[in-house]
């Protein structure tokens, strides 16, 4: 199994919200680009919370996201895995990207949305007990990805609704 690595977040000074996963797919990595699966509800929920056509190009779909404040990143630095799925992610390979810098470079930011169970328990696990005094918000938002079948568009449209409102 090859070590793969996340990428880097997307982030303006003035994000305010931050979006995390555990480790980018298979797709959004050969794409070079985040939640690339056709069939992740990431980007339809997004442009359906933001109010822009899900259908543009990638650059100005980050675009909109970083005119609304909300910036994207992982938990994950890099890990190993065999393909797409959290579960089979090697827990012994597990390297977290470095937020205290990151969060010391963006000291506006003040919430946090887990996209799924993953990316927040690692989080808890390997980031939150190191991570310097702050006033964070955290909040676990159901999985975008096509993996999690069981809970519809309908009700993660509801959930991730949650953005807007605060």
């Amino acid at each position: 199994m090859s070590r793969i690595n996340s990428f880097p977040p997307v982030v303006t000074p003035h994000s305010r919200i931050l979006i995390l996963g555990s480790m980018p797919g298979v797709v959004s990595l050969a794409a070079q680009e985040y939640y690339a699966h056709p069939r992740n509800h990431f980007w339809p929920l997004m442009a359906e919370l933001l109010g822009f056509d899900r259908s543009l190009p990638y650059g100005e779909r980050i675009g909109r996201l970083e005119t609304a404040g909300v910036a994207l990143w992982d938990v994950l630095q890099s890990c190993e895995r065999k393909g797409s799925l959290d579960s089979n992610i090697e827990q012994a390979s597990l390297a977290t990207n470095d937020f205290n810098a990151f969060f010391d470079l963006h000291p506006a930011m003040n919430r946090v949305y887990f996209n799924g169970t993953a990316a927040e328990q690692i989080f808890r696990k390997r980031v939150l007990p190191g991570l310097r005094t702050r006033q964070l918000e955290l909040i676990r938002l159901p999985s975008t990805s096509p993996a999690n079948a069981g809970v519809s568009y309908a009700q993660k449209l509801a959930m991730w609704s949650s953005l807007k409102n605060k």
